[in-house]
C-alpha cells in the first residue's frame, strides 16, 4: 500500500497503516504531535502503537527543536543481524545446550557482566574510538555520573522486556544471528533526566500534552540533550557490537568442527534521532520504534518470538523520510497480554522454538504482536525484503 493521508493542525498525518485499525489513543497522540510549532512533517509506520508521549512507530521530523520523550526512554535501542556459514544440517537435535550457553556468555533482565568486557579479547572486533567514546562519560548530565560502574558492566547485556537473542534459518537453511538491544539504565536514566528538564521549561507550558516536552535549538539545554543523546546512540550501538561478539564467539566453540564463518554485520537503530535534509530543510528526525530506510541501505524488522523476521533493504521512499517499520508493533499492551494469555497459549504458539515459555516472558506472547506478514506488505513501498528468516532459539531477558 502506499500511505493515506489524514489532516494535522500544522502537518498532514501520512499513515502507512489502515486508520481504522489504529486504536483512539494512538491517534490521538499523532494529532496531538501534528500541533507541535515546530514540526514539518509526521509518517506513521504500519507497526504504529500507542506509546509514552508519542506513537510507536511515528517519525517525526522538526526543525529546530527535538522531543525527548518522542525519542523514548531507550535511547538507540535497536538490531543488529549476522549471516553465518552454518546451515540447518550442522544444528544438534537437543538446542537447549546452545541456548544455555549463550544465556551464560550474555546477562540477561537486569544482569551485568562481573567487570568490563575488554574488546580486545575478540579478533578482528570493529570498535573504533572505544577509548574516545568512554572519555566523554565525563560530559554528560552530572545526574547519572554514579552509574559509571554499572554502565561499564552492563556494556554487551542484553536487558528484558522486547530484548531478545535469536537464532534463525532463511529460506536457503543459513543460519543468521540476530540480537535486540540499547543502551540500557544509563540511557534509560539519561532520557528520564531530560524529559525531567524539557518539562519545567517556560516555552512547553502550553502544550497540548506535557510528555511533547522540547528543547529548542540554541539553548543549553538543547546543548546538554543533544550531547548526552549522541552518546547514549553510541552506548547502544557498542552494546549491540560486543553482544555479537560474545554470541558469535559462543558458536564457534559449540561448532568447532563446522569452524564457522560470520558475514559482515548489519546494525540499525530504531529510537533514536538524526540529522537529515529534506525539501531544502535542515531537520531533526525522530524515529521512535521506526527505521531508516534510504535507497539501498540494510535493514531488519523481526517478528515476535514465534514468527518470522526479515531482512530488507530500504527504497528511500522520502514521503516517509527514508523510514520504515522497526518490527510487527504489538496490538495489545502487556498487562492486556496477561490477562489474555496463558503459558499453554505460549508453549502453543512458541512450537518449534527452544526459548522461555514461562509466566514471565507471556507478555511477549507472539499474539500479542500484529501479524508481521501484514505489516510488511502495507509498507512494500518502503523496502523490499532480502531474507524472510524463521527463528530456532529465542533468549529473552
Amino acid at each position: 500500500m502506499s500511505y493515506v493521508e489524514m489532516p494535522g493542525a500544522k502537518v498532514p498525518i501520512r499513515m502507512w497503516a489502515d486508520p481504522t485499525t489504529v486504536e483512539d489513543g494512538a491517534l490521538q497522540q499523532l494529532r496531538n504531535v501534528a500541533t507541535l510549532p515546530w514540526i514539518k512533517g509526521l509518517a506513521v509506520m504500519p507497526d504504529v502503537h500507542y506509546g509514552k508521549g508519542a506513537t510507536v512507530g511515528s517519525v517525526i521530523a522538526m526543525q529546530g527543536a527535538v522531543c525527548p520523550a518522542a525519542v523514548g526512554v531507550d535511547i538507540g535501542c535497536g538490531m543488529s543481524a549476522v549471516k553465518t556459514s552454518l546451515t540447518a544440517n550442522d544444528l544438534p537435535g537437543d538446542l537447549s545446550r546452545l541456548r544455555s550457553k549463550i544465556e551464560q556468555a550474555i546477562p540477561v533482565g537486569r544482569g551485568m557482566h562481573d567487570s568490563p568486557v575488554e574488546p580486545g579479547r575478540f579478533h578482528g572486533l570493529a570498535t573504533g574510538g572505544w577509548d574516545g567514546f568512554w572519555g566523554r562519560f565525563d560530559g554528560i548530565a552530572e545526574a547519572v555520573k554514579f552509574r559509571a560502574e554499572r554502565a561499564a558492566k552492563q556494556m554487551g547485556t542484553l536487558g528484558s522486556g522486547n530484548h531478545y537473542i535469536e537464532l534463525l534459518l532463511d529460506a536457503e537453511g543459513s543460519v543468521w544471528l540476530t540480537l535486540h538491544s540499547g543502551s540500557r539504565n544509563i540511557g534509560k536514566e539519561l532520557a528520564e533526566f531530560h524529559i525531567g528538564v524539557a518539562q519545567k521549561l517556560p516555552h512547553n507550558q502550553g502544550l497540548i500534552d506535557r510528555d511533547l516536552a522540547v528543547f529548542v535549538a540554541d539553548t543549553p539545554q538543547m546543548a546538554a540533550y543533544r550531547n548526552d543523546l549522541f552518546w547514549a546512540q553510541e552506548y547502544a550501538k557498542y552494546n549491540r557490537t560486543i553482544m555479537m561478539a560474545l554470541l558469535k564467539d559462543v558458536v564457534g566453540k559449540e561448532f568447532k568442527k563446522a569452524k564457522p564463518t560470520f558475514e559482515q554485520e548489519i546494525s540499525c537503530h530504531h529510537n533514536y534521532v538524526a540529522e537529515e535534509r529534506y525539501e531544502g530543510m535542515d531537520l531533526l528526525v525522530t524515529r521512535k520504534g521506526a527505521i531508516r530506510a534510504g535507497s539501498g541501505e540494510y535493514g531488519i524488522i523481526p517478528g515476535s518470538m514465534g514468527t518470522s523476521s526479515y531482512i530488507v533493504k530500504g527504497l528511500g521512499n522520502e514521503k516517509a523520510f527514508n523510514s520504515a517499520s522497526h518490527g510487527a508493533g504489538r496490538r495489545m499492551s502487556r498487562s492486556a497480554a496477561k490477562r489474555r494469555f496463558t503459558t499453554k497459549d505460549l508453549e502453543e504458539q512458541t512450537r518449534g522454538v527452544e526459548c522461555r515459555k514461562d509466566s514471565g516472558v507471556v507478555d511477549e506472547i507472539p499474539g500479542a504482536y500484529k501479524p508481521i506478514e501484514q505489516v510488511m506488505d502495507q509498507q512494500r513501498d518502503l523496502v523490499q525484503v532480502v531474507a524472510k528468516l524463521k527463528q530456532f532459539i529465542c533468549v529473552k531477558g
